[in-house]
Order: structure tokens, then C-alpha cells, then sequence
């Protein structure tokens, strides 16, 4: 049953940035306002040039304006704004006054506010030094941080460049970190010499030595101390140049020159989980981005000046820049570091009730924590600045959409967003004309013409199938690093469903627009609603004498997905605690935490296609119960009898 938990009132409606967007269409053009969400949508994908047209009229970007744009069969080879200019920094320095820009606060309680001011000065001091390091347009800056104020102030300087930026979370093991930056030869580093989590503090700075071996592309490297605490001793090493947070503080800032870039200019590199090899590096455009964001952010979350948004994300995430973004909108953005439950079980809420958060955005596995804790969160908050709980990562179930209005607030938007880093943004999400329906994303995106498909291509609706969208979108990938002809850009997109976006979501489409999504429909895995790779796993595991071969899935556990990791086991050896436990800490010092199995199960062979590739995607099908698809496929198809109905995957 579609049971309606939450529709905005008429006054709310009528105040909202969806509705002042609907008259300002109706004022260029012949659309009329109808404050009906499905019409809208229709509209803007049959009027796409005018639709995102609007967009930058309407959300005020700073820039020189075009309408040229090129659309043909093959969605790759559409483009958007074509000789327009922008600096994606300047229109996120969207203020220069004595308010709050930025608020950081770690789980052990420390906390800084950037203003407006602080934070033009600071990313002046940084272009500074990006000068004076003769970073030019297109060189790559990578950055291993924690998700404090200093790497957003990186994050500007880089973009202000027309420099590309890329990050990682210091919770990826220097392995994982050279996987990535390798690929893309970055001219520096920026390094935090530390980060916490859950009480713990882990040293990053002691990895250095390793990367720099790896990546010989870096000979220059800015260290950022943790906020609160003084810098850690580490080893230098010959022919590295090395700059101090605390120096660059001290430069005299200078007011910022914004040179405009092309529309399609690379602003960032983003990492695919890694699931058939090394990460694809993803190459997102300035122009792109920030339209799609403004567009998300202002007309699907209602974010608006001086609303305070947060969003529980490292800076490896696509939510990092997503929240990031928020600044264009002239919103205040609140940072934490940490761990979400550290001390306290409701610490995030409380940092909600106190910075008066507007938009709170969590991860579906921590909505589901609070859930099972059966915390009364509205007994001891009132939260009266919350208007939107956004919820991304992995579904979000009716449960956790219950316990939200029973026990957080009543009177909210619950906004479940589903999209990815191949996008960095959302296909489908929420608006303020539609009712919250129980378990349901609530529509397509604005232009995006998002739909599923069955196995044979065509639409459907009311039943699972395949998540695509048909029509071309400006936060499209420019392209994947060092992906020459765009072999490994189509094959990741655009080979199972011809001139169509296939995004590897398993989904389910209703009569009223909204969506209910399965999780992955290829072999990425999910815990907690991060998307990690199997080859991460892969990579730990086959240096191991006592395994001859192995195979990873992610396995439907308690509303969330849980890693399980299969060995077949050399005759000399035996899968003992001990060896069980050596796996485990392995996989968390080199990949990280996030990728150790829950369960590592002994079985006898791994199942193959007859060319000899695993097949992941047959294995998690048995251990869940469900069809095995192209069985005849297989080599060894009998081998999937042993992965079926497991004891050990029933507890």
C-alpha cells in the first residue's frame, strides 16, 4: 500500500524556490504554472535548451552565457553551453562579508567557523602559493584529507586555477591512494598529518613515504596539521619540497582575479569503486557540475541564503562535493570529522539542533542506527530550522521512512536521493510538490529523463528492472583519464542498452513517478551506502600463500549490505581464526575498514564464465535465492551448489 506520510501545505508550496522557478518559466516562455510536479518534469525534458537555459538565469551563476548546445543520438557526444565561460570557484565565493561560510567540528568536540571573509583570504593565500608552485589549467592536485574547512579552501584555490582537483579520504590505505592518484600524475599533494574515529587517532603522515615512492609525478607536498592540534613528526625525504598549513596562513592575501574557463573544463577526477581492475578515474566539468547542483540543490532541496546544510560524507565521496557546492547557493555549510556515534549515540543530531541545521543529510545506514537504537530523537530535540532530511548511499527503507516522522520530526521533507559518482549528483529525488510516499523516492530529477528498463530494452513500470535515463545531462563525465576513443566510457554506460545511460541500478518505477531502488544490479558492493570495489578485496587477498583463489560479493543483510568474502584454500593449509583474522587485518590496513568481510566462508571452487572471468554476480544471486541469469554461461555451473543456502549466511 502507498501509504502518504508528509505533504507540503499550500503556504509552503507557495514559498518554495520549485514555484518561483515555475513563474519565472512562465514570464520567457509558454509554460504555465501548475505547481503539479509531473507536468513540470514533461516540460523540461521536451524544452531541454530553454530548461537549462533557465537554470543558469535563475540561479544566478556568474559567467558569460551562450546558448549554443549540440544534441545527437550519442548521448557522449552532447554538449552543453558550447563556448560559454565560468570559474567554478567564483561562484561558489559567493559571499565576501563577516557571517559563517563554514562550520568544522570533530567528533572530540573541537569546532572553527570560517566566515565569508575568512574564507576569500585564505583561498587567495593558496592561489598564491599554487602560483608561485607553477600550477597551471588542467595540472592535477591531489588531495588525502580529512573532511575539514582546509580542504574546501584547496578544493576553491585548485578550481580557481582551472587546475583539476581529486581526493581521497585518509581512510583508504596508501594502496588504495596510489591506485588512484598514479593514474593521474599529480603535480602536488596535500596531506593531513592525521585524522580520528571513534576515539582513535590514526597517522596518515607515516603512509608519505610510500605514496612518494609510488607516484614519482609529486615533488611538492602541503602538510595540514589536524584543527586544534600541533603537527606531527614525520621523515622527509631528498628532492621533496614541503609547505606548511600554518606558513600559508601567514601570506598576505591579495583580492582574487577569477579567469573564466569553457563550460566543459575539467574541475575534479572522481574514482569508480574498482570492481573490474583499477578505479576509473572520472573526469566531471566545472560548468556541468555546478549547474546540475544549483538545479539540486535550489529547486529539488530548497535550499536557500543563509540556510545551514550538512552532509555526513568524507572527501572521497561524491556527497563531499555535492555539500561543497551549497556555497553557490549563498548556504553555510557544516563540516564534522569522525565518527557519527562517537560518545553519543544521537551526536549528530545534537550538532543538528545547535547549528540549526536546515537540509540534514546522512547515509540510509545510519537512519536505520538510529532506528534500531529506537532513539525518541523529537522527546529531547525539537530541531525547528530542519526542513529537509536528504538520505542517500543504499535504500532507504519503509521502516527507517516511519521511524523518521515518528520519532524525529513530523512536519519535514524526506528527501531519498539516488544517483552517483559516475554523476556526481542524482537521477532521481525529491520536491516539494509531491507527497512523501512510504519507501519511495519521490521523482525524476528536472530534465532528466530517467526511466527502467527490462532486459529487453523496454519500459516498464511497477515491476524491477534496470535504472536508465535516455537523454543527455550537462553533469555527464567529460571523459575517463587515459581512456583513449572513450572505449572504457562507453563500455561503462553505454553498452547494454543502445544511445540509452545504463547506470547499473536495479529499480522500480510507479504509477506516480516516484522510485523505489534495489541496490546495485553489477558486482559493486554497498555497506553503509559506500561504494567500494571487489578488486580492492582481490588485491589483499591473492598475496596470501594459504589462498589459492577467491571471490567477493555483498550479500542483502538487515537493510544494508554486508561483505562475504569466499576462499578456496591451498591443501597445505586450513582456514583457521588465526588466518581468518590476519585476512581481516590485512584488507583494513590496505584497503580499509570499510572493505573487511563480515564473514569469510571456505568453499571448494569458484564459479567462471567459460572464458574464465568470475562471476560475482552468480554468486550473490544463489547465497540470496534468486534466478541465476546466462547459467549456461558458465564453465562450471555446479560449483553453485555449494554456495546455496549456507549456514553460516543465515546468522
Amino acid at each position: 500500500m502507498n501509504k502518504k506520510l508528509w505533504e507540503a501545505s499550500s503556504n509552503l508550496k507557495k514559498n518554495s524556490n520549485l514555484y518561483r522557478f515555475e513563474k519565472f518559466l512562465s514570464k520567457r516562455s509558454n509554460y504555465k504554472v501548475t505547481k503539479n510536479y509531473s507536468k513540470l518534469l514533461e516540460w523540461t525534458i521536451k524544452n531541454k535548451k530553454f530548461f537549462w537555459s533557465s537554470i543558469w538565469d535563475f540561479c544566478k551563476v556568474k559567467g558569460i552565457k551562450t546558448n549554443k548546445f549540440l544534441f545527437q543520438k550519442e548521448l557522449i557526444k552532447n554538449k552543453f553551453f558550447i563556448n560559454s565561460k565560468i570559474n567554478f570557484a567564483e561562484n561558489l565565493l559567493s559571499k565576501n562579508e563577516n557571517s559563517k561560510a563554514i562550520t568544522f567540528i570533530s567528533e572530540n568536540g573541537y569546532k572553527n567557523i570560517r566566515t565569508w571573509k575568512e574564507l576569500n583570504e585564505n583561498v587567495s593565500k593558496l592561489i598564491n602559493l599554487f602560483k608561485k608552485l607553477n600550477i597551471k589549467k588542467g595540472d592535477r592536485i591531489a588531495a588525502y584529507l580529512p573532511n575539514i574547512t582546509e580542504t574546501v579552501e584547496s578544493f576553491l584555490a585548485t578550481a580557481s586555477l582551472g587546475a583539476i582537483w581529486s581526493s581521497c579520504s585518509p581512510d583508504f590505505g596508501a594502496n588504495g591512494v596510489i591506485e588512484r592518484f598514479a593514474q593521474i600524475k599529480p603535480k602536488v599533494l596535500i596531506i593531513s598529518d592525521r585524522y580520528y574515529y571513534n576515539g582513535k587517532e590514526i597517522n596518515i603522515i607515516e603512509r608519505l613515504p610510500i605514496i612518494l615512492k609510488k607516484i614519482k609525478s609529486i615533488n611538492k607536498v602541503i602538510i595540514v596539521n589536524y584543527p586544534g592540534k600541533k603537527y606531527l613528526k614525520f621523515k622527509k625525504i631528498k628532492n621533496i619540497k614541503y609547505y606548511f598549513w600554518n606558513e600559508i596562513y601567514k601570506i598576505k592575501p591579495i583580492k582574487i582575479l577569477f579567469n573564466k574557463f569553457d563550460f566543459d573544463h575539467e574541475l575534479a577526477i572522481l574514482y569508480s569503486s574498482g570492481t573490474t581492475g583499477k578505479p576509473k578515474c572520472i573526469c566531471h566539468i566545472a560548468g556541468g557540475v555546478l549547474l546540475q547542483h544549483l538545479k539540486e540543490h535550489q529547486l529539488h532541496c530548497e535550499i536557500k541564503p543563509k540556510d545551514n546544510v550538512f552532509y555526513f560524507t568524507t572527501c572521497g565521496w561524491m556527497m563531499w562535493n555535492w555539500l561543497v557546492s551549497a556555497l553557490a547557493s549563498q548556504a553555510s555549510i557544516v563540516l564534522f570529522d569522525g565518527f557519527p556515534m562517537y560518545k553519543e549515540k544521537d551526536l549528530l543530531i545534537r550538532i543538528a539542533e545547535k547549528e540549526k541545521i536546515s537540509l540534514f543529510g546522512v547515509s540510509a545506514k545510519y537512519l536505520d542506527s538510529l532506528r534500531k537504537l529506537n532513539i525518541n530523537i523529537k522527546s529531547k530535540y525539537k530541531l525547528q530550522k530542519l526542513k529537509t532530511i536528504c538520505s542517500t548511499g543504499s535504500p532507504l527503507s519503509k521502516d527507517c521512512f516511519n521511524y523518521i516522522y515518528k520519532k524525529i520530526k513530523k512536519n519535514l521533507h524526506l528527501s531519498s536521493i539516488s544517483g552517483g559518482t559516475d554523476i556526481v549528483s542524482c537521477f532521481v529525488l525529491g520536491n516539494i510538490y509531491s507527497p512523501v510516499i512510504n519507501g519511495q523516492i519521490q521523482n525524476n530529477g528536472l530534465g532528466m529523463d530517467v526511466g527502467v528498463y527490462n532486459i529487453y530494452g523496454k519500459k516498464i513500470k511497477n515491476r524491477k528492472g534496470e535504472l536508465i535515463c535516455k537523454n543527455a545531462f550537462p553533469s555527464m563525465p567529460k571523459k575517463f583519464w587515459n581512456d583513449k576513443n572513450n572505449i572504457k566510457y562507453k563500455k561503462a554506460y553505454f553498452q547494454k542498452f543502445k544511445g540509452v545511460w545504463h547506470h547499473g541500478d536495479y529499480a522500480e518505477r510507479k504509477d506516480n513517478g516516484g522510485y523505489i531502488i534495489y541496490g546495485r544490479s553489477d558486482a559493486t558492493l554497498n555497506p553503509g551506502g559506500v561504494r567500494l570495489g571487489t578488486s580492492e578485496i582481490y588485491s589483499v587477498v591473492e598475496k596470501f600463500d594459504e589462498i589459492k583463489e577467491s571471490i567477493v560479493v555483498g550479500q542483502n543483510w538487515d537493510n544494508d549490505i554486508r561483505i562475504i568474502l569466499f576462499v578456496v584454500i591451498d591443501k597445505k593449509f586450513e582456514l583457521s581464526d588465526y588466518l581468518i583474522e590476519k585476512i581481516k587485518k590485512a584488507i583494513r590496513l590496505n584497503a580499509s575498514p570499510r572493505h573487511v568481510p563480515s564473514k569469510i566462508i571456505k568453499v571448494s571452487d569458484i564459479p567462471r564464465t567459460k572464458n574464465g572471468k568470475i562471476v560475482e554476480l552468480a554468486v550473490k544471486n544463489i547465497i540470496e535465492g534468486n534466478k541465476i541469469k546466462n547459467i549456461q554461461a558458465l564453465a562450471n555451473p555446479e560449483v553453485l551448489k555449494e554456495y546455496k543456502d549456507l549456514s553460516e549466511l543465515k546468522n
